[in-house]
Order: C-alpha cells, then structure tokens, then sequence
C-alpha cells in the first residue's frame, strides 16, 4: 500500500469522536514503564485525551508478573479501574466468569472488529462463550534475538546470522570483556526464552505438539532434549548479566557490553529512545536466524464493570479510539510492536519491524502465543522451573525436560 492509498485508508477508517457531552476520568492501569513503553503510552493517553475525557495513568512498575496481581485484587475487592492491560490469553479468564469484567460484543459488532482485527486468534483470545471482553492494542512475538554490532566489532568477529553462529562466538565475546548473552533475572524472562529456542530450534510442529496437543512421546522425546541442551547453551552465556529487569539487559545491548538479548519485538522501543538504528547500531534476527516462525501474543485492555455512567461511557470511546487507524499506527510505532488492524500501512517502521511484518503475512509462519495455549497456574509453575534451571549448574537439561513434561501434560 502506498502513502496514497494510506491516506485514503485513514480518511476512511478514522472512527470520528464527539466530545463527551458528560466527559470523565478513567484510570487506566497497565505495566508499560520502561522508557520505550511509556512514549508508546502516551500516544494512547493523547488519543484518548482528544475525546473530551481524560487518561489517569496507573502505571505499575515492574513486569506483568508483578503488575497482574494488584490489578486482580483491585477488580475482585471492589476499586475496580477504568480500564487494564492484560496480555492476549487466559489471564483474566477467572474475572469474566465472575461477571466482574464489561462484554462489548455490541460495539464490537458495531465497528466490525471481526473484520479488521488480525490475525483472528487476537479476538478469539477475547472471546469467552461466544461474547467478546476485550480490545486487542498490538501484536508482539518473541522470537527475535537483538545483536550489538558495536560489541562483536570489539572482539574482532562477524556478527552472527543464527543462533549456532552465536554460541560458537562466545569464546571471542569473553575474551573481550563482552557479556555473550544479556538475560534479565525476572523468571518470565527465562521463560520466554524457552519458548523462543522452542520454536527455533524445533520447529512449527513440535511447538504445537507441546502446548497445543501436550504429546507425551514429544515432551519425553530426542527433539525437546535439543532444545533444553540449547537452554543449557543459553543459561551458560547468560552467565554473569546481573540485571533484573528486561530493560536493562537491552541496555547491554545498547550499550555493547552484551553481545544479544534474546527479548520480544518490544525491546526495539528501548533502540529507538537511544536514537540507534536497526541494521547500524544493532540487527535482528527474527526466529534467532533459524526459521521464520513468530507468536502472535501482545496486550489487550480489559473494562471492569461500573457503576459511574460517564466512566462506562469513557470506557467505550477508550475502546474505539485504541483500534483508531491512527492510534494504531502511532502506539505500535513507539512501541516496537505491530498493529492489529490488517488494513493500515506501517510504511515508516523500522527494518526489523518490516522483516516481523512480512513473516506474518505469511499465514504459515504464525503460531499461537503460549500464553494463549496454557493456564496462567500453568505458565507460573514453568516460570517457576526455568527461574531455577538458569539460577544454577545443578539441574541438568534431562532432570528439566522430565519437570517439563510434567508440568504440561498435567496442566489445563
């Protein structure tokens, strides 16, 4: 689609909003503060702000892992927000079925989001006995491994094309006094690592014979056994980051003092507010160079119920203006993240944003997100075990692939 047609595209979708005749303030919660997020943020405040009500930012610091049970105890103790972040998935399952969340299958309807939102998965993960809960803002996908240019320039070798280009560098990495792997100490960050080397190194059909068919000769067999010998990989070039958060492991990164971060599509937003440029400063290597598999997992906002009419009347126009053509385009711009709408142009994107866009346009090479496959009990017992595999030498790949296996096949 050309600029042209881009314009023609917007001055047709733009979903138009009058001023509030009872304008209100909604609190919105949601974990985007690292530098990257929280410019993306606000393009959705001033967007929403254009409407006549007025965003009232309740960002909580730190991960979703953190974030998630404040916002749960809020909603189910009675000081429910104007709105959450949640990701695409099953994490606010639990509150539906309370009937403590708003189900705007109307308005859905309405806008014909069934027709503008892809790829589909995105709404059906919003979608509970046929009634839809939930907006979709983005689409983020794992699979990328973020290399420093500068830092392989200072051990004097090539930067890797692949993920077995990158391991046989570490030698040259330590040598120079370059962390190999920047891997931030929060377990969700171990576990997403996983799932990345998962879909990598064994492929589109082991992933879904994992999580999707919890196939007991798969989770027990040789193909798995590579990829917890390529976590091994990755827990002994993690070695030594000493950072917790994933921002500050792309911080390495940026700064050469690591060689790669193997981290979400959001890590560009934190590239961008260092004014480096993708295929300058640093590259990307979309299924770490192996394939060109991608999930489709990212953020969706939840609307509590309320009493306050204004605020509920707020809290429709909040869900118009997130899939606005131009709020689409702006957010997912900042954030690193790639828009949900199928009919926009994301023509000034990045490099790496492009080679994601192109891999998805491609309907073969998009997988479900494990967050949308497994329970959040479930996705907290692997957080669990990969927090212990990468903090110590002492379990060994087959002791982790056997709890595993355990823990899949028993969950839901």
């Amino acid at each position: 689609m050309n600029m042209r047609a881009m314009s023609a595209v917007l001055a047709a979708g733009v979903m138009t909003y009058a001023v509030a005749a009872s304008a209100a303030d909604l609190e919105v919660t949601h974990w985007w503060t690292s530098g990257g997020e929280a410019a993306a943020v606000k393009e959705l405040a001033k967007a929403f702000d254009a409407t006549g009500n007025k965003w009232v930012d309740g960002a909580i610091a730190g991960s979703g892992g953190t974030a998630r049970p404040i916002m749960i105890s809020r909603i189910t103790g009675g000081d429910p927000m104007g709105a959450t972040q949640f990701n695409h998935g099953r994490q606010a399952e639990e509150l539906v079925q309370a009937g403590l969340m708003r189900d705007f299958t109307d308005l859905a309807a309405k806008e014909k989001w069934k027709e503008i939102v892809r790829p589909s998965s995105l709404l059906d993960s919003c979608t509970i006995d046929g009634k839809i809960y939930c907006v979709p803002v983005n689409i983020h996908s794992w699979q990328w491994m973020w290399v420093s240019n500068q830092a392989f320039q200072k051990a004097g070798i090539p930067a890797p094309k692949n993920w077995n280009e990158f391991v046989a560098a570490e030698p040259a990495l330590r040598k120079a006094g370059i962390l190999p792997l920047a891997l931030g100490g929060q377990a969700w960050q171990a576990r997403g690592m996983f799932d990345v080397l998962l879909t990598s190194i064994a492929g589109k059909d082991v992933y879904n014979k994992v999580y999707v068919d919890k196939d007991k000769t798969v989770l027990e067999g040789p193909e798995l056994g590579k990829v917890f010998a390529a976590t091994a990989d990755a827990r002994r070039l993690s070695r030594g980051t000493n950072v917790q958060d994933w921002n500050q492991a792309t911080n390495l990164v940026i700064t050469g003092k690591a060689g790669a971060q193997i981290m979400g599509d959001w890590a560009q937003g934190e590239f961008q507010l260092a004014g480096q440029t993708a295929g300058k400063e640093y590259s990307c290597l979309p299924g770490l160079g192996l394939n060109e598999l991608l999930t489709t997992g990212g953020d969706a906002f939840y609307f509590p119920l309320l009493k306050d009419e204004a605020k509920s009347k707020a809290q429709e126009q909040l869900a118009s203006v997130i899939l606005d053509p131009k709020t689409q385009v702006a957010f997912n711009l900042k954030k690193g993240s790639l828009p949900v709408r199928g009919d926009i142009d994301m023509g000034t994107a990045n490099d790496c944003m492009k080679k994601g866009l192109a891999i998805l346009a491609k309907p073969e090479n998009v997988l479900t997100s494990g967050d949308q496959l497994v329970s959040p009990d479930t996705q907290k017992q692997l957080e669990d075990l990969f927090s212990e595999f990468f903090a110590s030498d002492a379990m060994t790949p087959d002791a982790a692939q056997k709890r595993f296996a355990e823990i899949v096949s028993a969950g839901e």
